[in-house]
């Protein structure tokens, strides 16, 4: 494995637009296609990740949701989690929230958070890049306006995306606790991985 900011493992642009026009699948599915590779998945692979639930185990795969992270460097203007309480304990015992020309009230707690979505465990839409003002399918950047996305958005995929997870212990394999910050994973680290842990890769 490597760092990211090692100069030899940065992606010329040109190689990146080379590799994006030799590897896309627009139109693959039909020039009306908003799903993408998501067409893959099917009933009968749902159901056979269905099938092998053993244990019933519950692995959290979250981010903390906090003010301390996951943002660094306020990327695009993205801020952290900001929480702000609309309603404490202290405000219910005080009387605050009790309505007018009623002798009891409800009490409650409530809160309200702001967040770029980056912040939290999220998948991102097809709609989300575009590459030579097109995203997904050639569908035409300006698509995506300040009202969000008219094509290839996430909710397209709502009743889409269950499926069978796989999970690779990459500081495992690299015999550590945990990773570095900063330390790349590249796809011959989780080829070799999926291989060293026994486990297999399906689409």
């Amino acid at each position: 494995m490597h760092r990211y900011d090692d100069p030899k493992h940065r992606f010329e642009m040109d190689l990146i637009m080379e590799k994006s026009e030799r590897n896309k699948n627009w139109g693959n599915w039909g020039p009306d296609d908003e799903w993408g590779t998501i067409n893959y998945v099917g009933d009968e692979e749902r159901k056979a990740a269905a099938a092998l639930v053993k244990k019933g185990q519950v692995f959290a795969l979250g981010l903390n949701f906090d003010g301390d992270g996951p943002q660094n460097g306020l990327f695009g203007g993205r801020w952290n989690p900001i929480h702000t309480m609309l309603a404490t304990g202290t405000d219910a015992v005080q009387g605050k929230q009790t309505v007018p020309g009623k002798k009891y009230a409800s009490q409650y707690a409530d809160d309200a958070v702001s967040l770029p979505l980056q912040c939290g465990t999220q998948w991102d839409a097809l709609a989300h890049v575009f590459n030579s003002d097109k995203m997904w399918n050639g569908y035409e950047a300006t698509l995506v306006g300040a009202n969000g996305a008219e094509k290839n958005a996430i909710h397209k995929m709502r009743n889409k995306m269950v499926g069978r997870g796989v999970l690779l212990d990459i500081a495992r394999w690299a015999g550590v606790d945990s990773l570095d910050d900063g330390t790349a994973i590249d796809a011959d680290d989780l080829d070799q991985c999926a291989k060293d842990q026994g486990v297999e890769i399906k689409r």
